[in-house]
């Protein structure tokens, strides 16, 4: 076995995966193949506001293995990524999709952030109603 690297492969059915990589060179066939460790598609979606996101799913996404085999003769073209944020990206996925405690119901799967500060959250209602309550007695108390 030829040593493991992540790679972007763009298949002859028009679809590009990403994948743990390794090329099966002790084979004998003369059509080598290309042994997928977690394949997924990563597609990147662009927002009009101007902000980007990658959206992760498996490529297959029915089956329960993980690892799987595909001949050069359905590959047009692989390119080793040394893109730290899409493997980064790539590996945080793999990682909680093996996590059995993850539920597809949770708002992290569903997309949904926590509101933060950073966001512009700044109090709860009841305790923004309160305060804004208090400067109207305040302000009709000076009139």
């Amino acid at each position: 076995m030829g040593e493991e690297f992540y790679a972007i492969i763009k298949l002859i059915s028009g679809e590009e995966i990403l994948a743990l990589t390794c090329v099966d060179e002790e084979s004998e066939d003369p059509n080598p193949s290309l042994i997928l460790h977690n394949p997924v598609v990563m597609n990147m979606i662009n927002h009009p506001g101007g902000a980007s996101y990658v959206k992760v799913k498996s490529w297959l996404e029915l089956a329960d293995d993980d690892i799987f085999i595909l001949k050069y003769d359905k590959v047009v073209t692989i390119s080793e990524s040394r893109d730290e944020k899409i493997i980064s990206i790539y590996n945080k996925y793999i990682e909680e999709s093996h996590n059995e405690t993850v539920r597809f119901n949770s708002s992290h799967i569903q997309g949904k952030v926590d509101v933060s500060s950073d966001m512009g959250y700044l109090d709860s209602v009841d305790s923004a109603r309160k305060k804004l309550e208090d400067i109207f007695k305040m302000n009709t108390k000076e009139s």
